[in-house]
């Protein structure tokens, strides 16, 4: 059996100091949204005992779905180092990037030369999306929605040269009866979100996947749990989005308080058994503790 943990939407938090040259870009909206929004729906409040408690599942890797920063700072991105190594080294911690790791047109160079260890794997065509982790029975494809956008947009971007070297990924795996895990930061399924927040290349992937097959989808991005499904060459794939795992635990307004899953993965192509569990905060709560255990496959 492998385990496999989810965790997404970091938001480290407090934003470090700013200058006034720092906000003369796209910063300057968000950070007017953190002061009004998200200095108190992602405080962090709770973050450190999430963390213990993944600990203590003692998974084989941890899947960590993007937006570790919020403005893309240089302080943000050494502090997002840190934390990474409180996870676990590179072997059992790997990372597909957010739109926040992106936030300026150079930002997600900036973080994959700090990250790298956590955004490395096997790779094609010498691009570094998607990568794969090989874990016993499981193998985990980490795709890159994660793209600089204009002021008040958060959409993702799933282009074709991903799209080739994903498919291609897919379809070796498959050949080796591995189960195939696909890490996206956006939502891939078509009802979610829209264009100034969604995926664009959503098609894509969704065709990809219809085609080549994969056992599991896993995103951040909408900061709420959800269970979705996008249909497979043998039926539906089921897509888990998991709720930001730096949501302050009471938060009324913003999503889901913060949580994190783990996946029991067991039996051989053809007959897979995985088990979800979600762990985390009740609305109002102050304890982690399981909010959900089901077979979803």
């Amino acid at each position: 059996m492998t385990i496999l943990a989810h965790m997404s939407d970091i938001h480290l938090a407090p934003l470090p100091p700013l200058g006034l040259r720092e906000l003369l870009n796209k910063r300057w909206t968000g950070y007017l949204n953190w002061r009004l929004k998200r200095s108190t729906s992602l405080a962090g409040a709770g973050l450190a005992t999430l963390v213990d408690h993944l600990h203590q599942q003692s998974p084989d890797l941890t899947c960590i779905t993007g937006d570790l920063v919020n403005l893309g700072l240089d302080a943000e991105i050494a502090t997002a180092l840190g934390w990474l190594k409180g996870i676990g080294p590179p072997d059992k911690v790997c990372v597909c990037p957010g739109n926040h790791d992106a936030y300026l047109r150079d930002t997600l160079r900036r973080a994959y030369a700090v990250w790298g260890g956590y955004m490395t794997g096997e790779t094609l065509d010498g691009q570094p999306f998607p990568y794969v982790r090989r874990v016993g029975n499981v193998a985990v494809i980490a795709c890159s929605s994660a793209v600089a956008t204009p002021p008040w947009v958060a959409a993702g971007h799933f282009d074709a040269g991903q799209a080739r070297r994903l498919s291609t990924f897919l379809e070796q795996l498959g050949r080796e009866a591995l189960f195939r895990v696909v890490l996206i930061h956006h939502p891939p399924t078509i009802e979610d979100w829209g264009y100034r927040k969604g995926l664009w290349g959503g098609e894509r992937f969704r065709k990809v996947v219809a085609e080549a097959g994969a056992e599991l989808v896993l995103h951040g991005h909408t900061h709420r749990s959800t269970r979705r499904g996008i249909p497979g060459p043998n039926g539906a794939i089921p897509v888990i989005g998991v709720a930001a795992a730096g949501t302050a635990i009471t938060d009324d307004n913003h999503g889901d308080p913060a949580r994190y899953n783990l996946f029991e993965i067991a039996g051989k192509a053809g007959d897979w058994h995985i088990t979800l569990r979600e762990y985390g905060y009740e609305r109002g709560g102050h304890e982690v503790a399981k909010l959900l255990e089901l077979p979803i496959a």
